[in-house]
């Protein structure tokens, strides 16, 4: 933690450097993008893309799971979608799963969490995997892309996505991360793929 706090402490001395940037972030955000992804700490949206501040609305959930559209039961998930497309026009929206996730793999595994109730709860808001799914390699590739697609088939269900691809307002990306090698594919619809950007 110590070196999170000194980092902490010395960063107004390099923002200061940075004075117009950072004041002209005060005036308010216009993100290109919302990105998706799962809290695992290994993640890091700017790190990946090269964001700058203002660039980037983000959404960390266990698992990048993206709860089912339900009005009776509002979420902060649902808020920052909703913010995002219908407030901040963002352009483009992308799902980011990762290797190694510890969410898709209890999933694709079926591991027992009893011990976990909120995770156990939060996890069976997911889309069930499909049979048949490789669980075996520690990088679970096949089963975290699969979930990927899901995710963006549950976004596509939101009313505030649904209207606007059609138009060109909105485009969705599922991305796969490879923790391992730092490598980004991309679902190409016309090869049903995960494929290198």
């Amino acid at each position: 933690m110590k070196h999170l706090v000194d980092h902490a402490r010395a960063f107004p001395r390099r923002a200061a450097q940075r004075h117009e940037e950072l004041s002209r972030l005060a005036e308010g955000q216009s993100p290109h993008a919302l990105f998706v992804t799962c809290s695992d700490s290994r993640i890091i949206p700017s790190m990946i893309t090269g964001a700058r501040p203002g660039e980037l609305f983000e959404l960390r959930t266990a698992g990048n799971i993206v709860p089912r559209h339900d009005q009776s039961h509002p979420a902060g998930e649902t808020a920052t979608i909703e913010y995002a497309v219908e407030v901040l026009d963002v352009a483009d929206i992308i799902v980011c799963g990762h290797s190694h996730c510890g969410a898709v793999g209890a999933m694709a595994r079926s591991e027992d969490l009893t011990a976990l109730p909120a995770v156990r709860d939060w996890l069976r808001q997911a889309a069930p995997l499909p049979h048949g799914i490789d669980s075996g390699p520690p990088d679970i590739a096949e089963a975290v892309q699969s979930h990927v697609l899901d995710q963006l088939e549950r976004l596509r269900a939101y009313p505030c996505v649904a209207r606007r691809p059609a138009d060109g307002r909105l485009r969705l990306h599922g991305w796969f991360y490879e923790v391992h090698t730092g490598s980004v594919l991309a679902h190409r619809a016309h090869a049903d793929s995960f494929l290198a950007l």
